[in-house]
């Protein structure tokens, strides 16, 4: 039997200690593959934040008439935000909490009110299919717009009618879709999961977890 090196680099380990200033040690693969990650699509997209007060919901406003300006604070660290990947598109459902304030004429700034407004886009994307890896960009405000005047439903009928202000937070975001490949040492490339993009008879349903509180008035 002959003599093992002592410079195989591929004998049973027991542990592994690591250290930042050695150079890493050869190994021994199973096979000439290596797992990478395919670029599906990457692009800039939009979502939308939007939602409409009663002017109730602000104490003391009792006439829009009286506005003088409009105040709405976005709380990019507090945003709940789900997404998913189906077929040929990306799936985007969250809340965004905003402090708003009022100041009505003569200087008065009513209380601040804190809630959570709603966004949700879909992008098509081409190519992508479920298990694919999304990945996106910290949310930027690209714009922040209000509009007093427009009524909102308070009842189960129409008449059942308030006066109320929209909101309206424009986001923007970049989406990269990529998939696990296997890249072999001639350079052939085959997906991980092969029925990845088959056709469900069925259309997929998800159902996202709710925000703290709700996303209630805080």
């Amino acid at each position: 039997m002959s003599k093992k090196s002592k410079h195989n680099h591929c004998k049973k380990e027991e542990g592994c200690s690591c250290n930042a200033t050695a150079a890493p040690k050869k190994t021994c693969l199973d096979t000439d593959c290596i797992l990478v990650n395919s670029v599906v699509g990457s692009r800039s997209v939009q979502k939308v934040a939007e939602t409409t007060l009663p002017i109730t919901a602000f104490d003391g406003l009792t006439s829009l008439e009286d506005i003088v300006s409009i105040s709405v604070v976005p709380n990019l660290d507090g945003i709940t935000m789900n997404a998913r990947v189906i077929r040929d598109k990306v799936v985007n459902i969250g809340l965004i909490p905003a402090t708003i304030t009022i100041t009505l004429v003569g200087g008065v700034v009513l209380a601040p009110l804190t809630t959570s407004i709603p966004f949700q886009a879909h992008t098509d994307f081409p190519g992508a299919c479920p298990q694919d890896i999304l990945q996106e960009t910290p949310l930027e405000v690209e714009g922040i717009f209000t509009q007093p005047g427009v009524p909102v439903l308070t009842g189960p009928v129409v008449g059942d009618l308030l006066e109320g202000i929209l909101f309206k937070i424009i986001l923007r975001t970049t989406i990269t879709v990529t998939r696990p490949v296997l890249q072999d040492g001639s350079g052939n490339i085959c997906d991980v999961n092969q029925n990845r993009c088959t056709t469900q008879t069925t259309p997929p349903s998800f159902t996202f977890p709710a925000p703290d509180n709700g996303g209630l008035l805080g």
